[in-house]
């Protein structure tokens, strides 16, 4: 992977990784590694969540397809190494939230995914990229679902901020 050369999106464009693609492997160890190593690195790296969401869902049962996925979040963290998370000081008194859901997004199993983020000024504190629970009938649901979520998030953030005494504004702004 040394002499790899970067790409510039973690996963590619439109791709949808399916567990009946590519013929399966073997070396289960080392690919169950570097997906660990990702998973960590998420902590940091949010532009990488989804795409490490993704080939997480083939730990059991990975293929060819799968590996090239990590190959290729490997190469885009290759080409962004100065990218990651940035704490700026000042200014943290606007609360706000973005959050998204795709309908039926999961090839196998067609439940949505939800998606949101946290700032408090231009920090982010936190974000999920996650498989909701339950199938939704429409794209209307599945953003309800989502936003239903993000405001649980909100105001649980929202008291621990207050307890620790960190100042910040009402009202919430969800986008």
């Amino acid at each position: 992977m040394q002499d790899s050369k970067p790409c510039p999106t973690p996963l590619a464009s439109g791709s949808k990784l399916s567990a009946y693609d590519g013929a399966p492997l073997s070396y289960a160890r080392e690919y169950r590694s570097i997906v660990g190593a990702l998973q960590y690195l998420t902590l940091t790296r949010p532009d990488i969540c989804y795409a490490v969401n993704q080939v997480c869902q083939f730990m059991h049962a990975f293929t060819t397809i799968h590996l090239q996925a990590v190959k290729r979040i490997l190469r885009y963290l290759k080409g962004s190494l100065g990218r990651g998370l940035t704490i700026t000081p000042g200014l943290l008194t606007t609360f706000f939230a973005f959050s998204d859901a795709d309908w039926a997004g999961c090839p196998n199993s067609r439940r949505s995914t939800t998606g949101f983020c946290v700032f408090l000024g231009k920090t982010l504190l936190t974000w999920v990229s996650k498989k909701q629970p339950t199938l939704s009938r429409s794209s209307a649901e599945a953003e309800y679902k989502a936003l239903a979520i993000t405001t649980s998030e909100l105001l649980w953030l929202s008291y621990l901020l207050r307890d620790l005494a960190v100042p910040f504004r009402y009202p919430f702004f969800l986008h």
